[in-house]
């Protein structure tokens, strides 16, 4: 299946099983089989009989196209988070949203307790220009509670035309709840920004995992070295801090800007043969270039593929607070016109082959963000992915203690921006640390090429 779809982004006990099977496989393995499947259709006739029976006896008649979605839904969210059943629109909204461009408010949400919590606004939307901060709670649309709604259904309470207004009520932590009053509006990714820091260094920020967005880092690349000179350049500062992912082929892409050969990321599903690993090609667009990677509690996915990448060949040395902790992957399957599945199919593996899942990329050197004291209140902690119900384990057989994210707070002015300052400082050598430069001869090993042709993922969490 994952062969044909679209990508989004216990040895002891079979050994035991083994010597069962082979001892009476006939009558293990059949009783086996026939009570499973005994048990799965006596559930699905349970399903029937109460489906049927909600149909006719319900005080009001139900709409059964709903009620059948419902039921979908509920199977799904019950997996994991990040699973879920797409209608048409839905599913016609998440293709333009992967091009870059889509209509709605402008944030990352995700679901947590039955509530709608903000990832990251998004830069010059009209969700950030509201003060729509990441953590934030939405308790509220239009005066109305969106408790035991499921996100797509309160996605879709927040889609509107172009120019409609909408209140959302939020919740932050010590703080009294508000309504926000947010006009809808054509919302436009620039998945990139950049900007040349003083004189000598190349700023690029990556908003998000769009199409756009590989080719519109070598467009920021390659203006940053046109207007300084290379002996001049002293390297760059990539920011993906508060970048929620997007499109796993586009973070494969953006990692081999930076790489000239070896593993970027594999991918494993549930089978052996469903593995795949994707390699540099070679062709460092910086030229080899200096680099600190900027990352934080609202680094996730994609963004911690190309940060995870990058760190374990020590090309870059990773500056920040630990990322959010999302290692899986979703895979789209198109269900014709009634829309498509979004489905979990695997897990991601940094070339070390580090599972990064409810726990997250490290450092290289931490460094905390100062928050403002006005702000501490209202800043809840970010628990990350080990913080969202039904969450997948981390199934390394190491390391596998689940931790929370870090801080979201990145300050509105630059200047306030401690992290872009040590990140400064190293690039100028006005300031030392035995992370930066990374050495080479710690990388992670090049991994032996095995050829699959990238796919593409759903966004790591629905964007409107």
């Amino acid at each position: 299946m994952m062969r044909r779809a679209s990508i989004l982004l216990a040895g002891a006990a079979m050994g035991a099983l083994a010597t069962v099977a082979v001892t009476q496989p006939r009558a293990i393995l059949g009783m086996t089989a026939n009570a499973a499947a005994s048990d799965t259709y006596r559930h699905i006739n349970l399903f029937g009989d109460i489906f049927e029976r909600v149909r006719t006896d319900y005080v009001e008649k139900p709409d059964d196209a709903k009620l059948i979605e419902s039921a979908i839904n509920g199977m799904l969210t019950g997996l994991d988070p990040h699973s879920s059943f797409m209608d048409a629109r839905n599913f016609r909204d998440m293709q333009v949203q992967t091009r870059g461009e889509f209509g709605g408010l402008g944030i990352e949400v995700t679901q947590e307790e039955g509530l709608i919590k903000v990832v990251s606004p998004i830069d010059d939307t009209p969700a950030s220009k509201a003060g729509i901060l990441a953590n934030d709670i939405i308790t509220h649309i239009d005066a109305e509670p969106i408790q035991g709604l499921t996100l797509q259904q309160a996605v879709e309470k927040m889609r509107g035309p172009v120019g409609s207004k909408i209140t959302i009520r939020v919740t932050r932590s010590g703080a009294a709840p508000r309504d926000i009053e947010i006009t809808r509006d054509r919302i436009v990714i620039r998945a990139v920004r950049h900007q040349i820091l003083g004189d000598d260094v190349g700023y690029v920020r990556i908003t998000q995992f769009n199409e756009q967005t590989t080719e519109n880092l070598r467009r920021a690349i390659e203006d940053i070295k046109s207007k300084v000179p290379a002996d001049k350049l002293r390297g760059y500062v990539l920011d993906m801090r508060n970048n929620p992912g997007g499109l796993l082929d586009q973070s494969v892409s953006v990692s081999d800007a930076f790489l000239e050969r070896g593993e970027i990321v594999s991918t494993r599903g549930r089978n052996a043969e469903e593995t795949q690993r994707w390699n540099a090609r070679g062709g460092d667009l910086t030229a080899g270039k200096p680099i600190i990677v900027l990352i934080n509690g609202g680094s996730a996915s994609a963004s911690e593929i190309v940060a995870g990448a990058l760190q374990d060949h020590k090309r870059a040395s990773v500056l920040g607070t630990r990322s959010f902790g999302k290692g899986s992957v979703q895979t789209i399957i198109p269900l014709g016109s009634q829309g498509a599945l979004r489905l979990t199919t695997a897990r991601y593996y940094t070339p070390s082959g580090r599972s990064i899942q409810a726990r997250g990329i490290d450092p290289d050197i931490v460094l905390e963000q100062p928050v403002p004291e006005a702000m501490r209140a209202r800043l809840q902690e970010n628990r990350g992915e080990a913080g969202l119900r039904g969450h997948l384990r981390n199934n390394a057989t190491e390391g596998t203690e689940e931790r929370s994210a870090s801080s979201v707070y990145v300050p509105p002015e630059q200047k306030d921006d401690v992290q872009i300052g040590r990140a400064l400082e190293l690039l100028r050598g006005t300031a030392t640390d035995p992370a930066f430069p990374p050495s080479q001869r710690a990388a992670a090993a090049p991994a032996p090429a095995a050829p699959a042709a990238p796919a593409t993922p759903a966004p790591a969490t629905p964007s409107r």
